[in-house]
C-alpha cells in the first residue's frame, strides 16, 4: 500500500482514537480502579473489536453489517450492561488504602475484561462510524491486497495499543496519590460513575 495512504489512515485513526469517547472513558476509569497493569485486557480486547470492523471493512461487509443491525444493538446494550457492573462494583467497594479487592477481583480474570473491551467496542457507533463510513474515504479497500490488510491490522494494533496505554498511564498515575482510605474511595466513586457515564453514552447512541 502506498505509504502516504498509510499516513493518512494513521493520523485519521490516531485522532479519531484520541478524542475522548466511550471506550477510553472506560480505560480511564478502570485504570483509576486498578491501575495500568490491570487495564491491559480491556485494551487487548478493545483491539480486537477494531480489527473485526476492520475485517467486516476490508472484505466489504459493510452492507452486511447493517443488515445485522439488531445483532449490533444487542452486543451494544451488553456492553453497556458490563460497564454498569464495573459501576456499581467501584461504587460499592469498600474503603481500602491500599487497594479495591471488588475491583482486583475482576482484573484477575484476563479473559472476561478482554471480553467486555470486545463488546464494548463492537457495540460503540463511534467505531462503526470509523469504519463502516469513515475508512473508505481514506482507504481504496477495492483494491485492498492481503499485504495492505496487513499493514491496516499492524497499524490499528500499534497505535491504538499505544493510545490505551497513554490514557491508562495517565490515569494509573493520578490514581497513585490517593493514598488513605476516604480519598480512595472518592477515587473509586469517581471511576464507577465514569463507568456508569460510558454505559449510557454506549446504550443511548
Amino acid at each position: 500500500m502506498e505509504p502516504a495512504t498509510l499516513i493518512a489512515f494513521t493520523i485519521a485513526l490516531t485522532v479519531a482514537a484520541l478524542i475522548p469517547g466511550p471506550g477510553m472513558t472506560a480505560v480511564v476509569a478502570r485504570a483509576l480502579a486498578v491501575g495500568f497493569w490491570g487495564t491491559l485486557p480491556l485494551v487487548v480486547g478493545m483491539i480486537l473489536g477494531d480489527l473485526v470492523f476492520l475485517s467486516c471493512a476490508a472484505l466489504g461487509l459493510a452492507a452486511l453489517a447493517s443488515t445485522f443491525a439488531t445483532i449490533f444493538t444487542v452486543v451494544k446494550f451488553a456492553g453497556a450492561a458490563y460497564l454498569v457492573w464495573l459501576a456499581w462494583q467501584l461504587w460499592t467497594a469498600p474503603a481500602h488504602a491500599d487497594t479495591v479487592e471488588a475491583a482486583r477481583g475482576a482484573a484477575r480474570s484476563w479473559s472476561r475484561v478482554m471480553l467486555g473491551g470486545l463488546t464494548l467496542t463492537l457495540g460503540n457507533p463511534k467505531t462503526i462510524v470509523f469504519y463502516m463510513a469513515l475508512l473508505p474515504t481514506v482507504v481504496d479497500l477495492t483494491g485492498l491486497t492481503a499485504v495492505g490488510y496487513l499493514e491496516l491490522v499492524t497499524i490499528v494494533a500499534i497505535d491504538l495499543a499505544i493510545v490505551g496505554a497513554v490514557y491508562a498511564g495517565a490515569a494509573a498515575r493520578a490514581r497513585d496519590f490517593f493514598r488513605d482510605a476516604s480519598a480512595r474511595r472518592i477515587l473509586d466513586r469517581t471511576a464507577g460513575a465514569m463507568m456508569a457515564g460510558a454505559a449510557v453514552a454506549v446504550a443511548t447512541r
